[in-house]
């Protein structure tokens, strides 16, 4: 599988005005640890190579819980604690919304 690195400047990025309604999910494709009990349905957790419980992410590499056709959180009110730290705008979030619109 190849991935083509389009031409967009983090300017761009930034000028598109980052918001979660416009992003996409970007960042449902991070490997999400469950280090809190917020009570994630056992469904959407696996453990990773180390034994550590994340998030499940299918054969696309997106989050389980994701909605694939609106790209929001099918279980937003009980979503990982590091889910609910995770800041609109942040520079974490620019970062997955920057490597996410280069690829695609």
């Amino acid at each position: 599988m190849s991935i083509e690195i389009k031409d967009i400047t983090d300017g761009e990025i930034k000028a598109a005005g980052i918001t979660c309604s416009n992003c996409h999910a970007s960042c449902c494709h991070y490997e999400v640890m469950i280090i809190s009990d917020t009570g994630v349905p056992e469904r959407h957790i696996t453990e990773n190579e180390w034994g550590v419980e994340v998030m499940l992410r299918l054969e696309d590499g997106w989050c389980s819980a994701m909605d694939r056709n609106t790209h929001m959180c099918t279980i937003y009110e009980k979503r990982p604690w590091v889910c609910r730290e995770f800041e609109m705008a942040s520079k974490d979030c620019e970062t997955a919304r920057g490597t996410y619109m280069r690829a695609n």
